[in-house]
């Protein structure tokens, strides 16, 4: 009978014993790679860009702050998806790829600004600025791998970039000019605006290169030069666009040829097809030039 009794007490304590039950909190983490963070960070600003527009932000203060705002935004995006891989020791380029993120989305938004305000046209831009942007993503993940070890993308990234670069400069010195500012109001900023696309362009050439040292200088006598004759320019009875033009194509042959000089590339016939470039764009200039005013 003890016995049974003392059976009959465990079997209650145990049912009656509180039972305890650990949890453990498990926590998800997103990670995201390169690419994905890419797109986000193009499809965000696409968006922003579309999106703007029904608010009637036309060519004015608050447009301007927007572009820049967005611009400075790109340069954020791609920092946060290339972080890691920028190089720890500061050299002449260790931060020159976001030179052109920032000028190719303030180029392409005050542009868009610029334009009649039709829906289909603003699609088709806003498509354009979103490809655009994406290649200019993938040429500066390249480069900044590129500036520590060697790899094979540099040659297309290389191409893509310049002809992502002419395409900010021309909108850029079109929209200067349209607005027929003084000159000695806009000298500055075409200064700048050429020496840092220029910059960055020829600084794709010269990543490893012992030549990297000689790019501040090099750079700065070719923006001064391209000063030059964008004041001669100013003063020319043309269109902005035509001068804007006459502007890329100078700075297509300069820059051009300033990538075949330092890839040691400087072949009669590479010399004569940029010197034919220039002849073209000289041309234009003069047949598009209203002499009777």
């Amino acid at each position: 009978m003890k016995r049974l009794f003392s059976k009959i007490r465990l079997r209650l304590s145990h049912r009656e014993a509180p039972r305890k039950i650990h949890q453990q909190k498990k926590t998800i983490t997103i990670v995201f790679d390169k690419r994905q963070k890419f797109v986000i960070g193009v499809f965000l600003l696409s968006f922003i860009l579309f999106i703007s527009e029904f608010y009637h932000l036309r060519f004015s203060k608050s447009g301007l702050v927007i572009s820049l705002i967005l611009s400075f935004v790109s340069d954020l995006l791609l920092y946060w998806a290339v972080r890691k891989d920028i190089p720890k020791k500061i050299g002449v380029g260790t931060y020159t790829i976001f030179i052109l993120p920032f000028f190719y989305t303030l180029a392409f938004t005050l542009f868009y600004f610029l334009i009649p305000s039709r829906i289909l046209s603003r699609i088709i831009l806003t498509v354009l600025y979103g490809v655009g942007l994406y290649s200019l993503y993938l040429c500066q993940n390249i480069f900044t791998v590129g500036a520590t070890r060697t790899i094979q993308l540099l040659s297309g990234a290389r191409i893509v970039s310049f002809v992502l670069t002419l395409l900010s400069f021309f909108f850029l010195m079109n929209i200067l000019f349209t607005f027929h500012f003084p000159i000695y109001v806009i000298a500055p900023f075409i200064f700048l605006i050429t020496f840092l696309l220029m910059f960055q362009s020829i600084w794709t050439y010269v990543l490893q290169s012992e030549s990297a040292g000689l790019l501040p200088l090099w750079t700065f006598m070719l923006s001064v030069c391209v000063l030059e004759v964008a004041v001669m320019i100013w003063f020319w009875p043309s269109t902005p666009t035509i001068s804007a033009l006459f502007l890329s194509g100078l700075f297509y042959t300069i820059v051009g040829l300033s990538h075949v000089w330092f890839d040691r590339r400087l072949f009669r016939g590479v010399l004569w097809e940029y010197v034919w470039v220039s002849a073209v764009v000289f041309f234009i200039l003069i047949l598009s030039t209203s002499w009777g005013k």
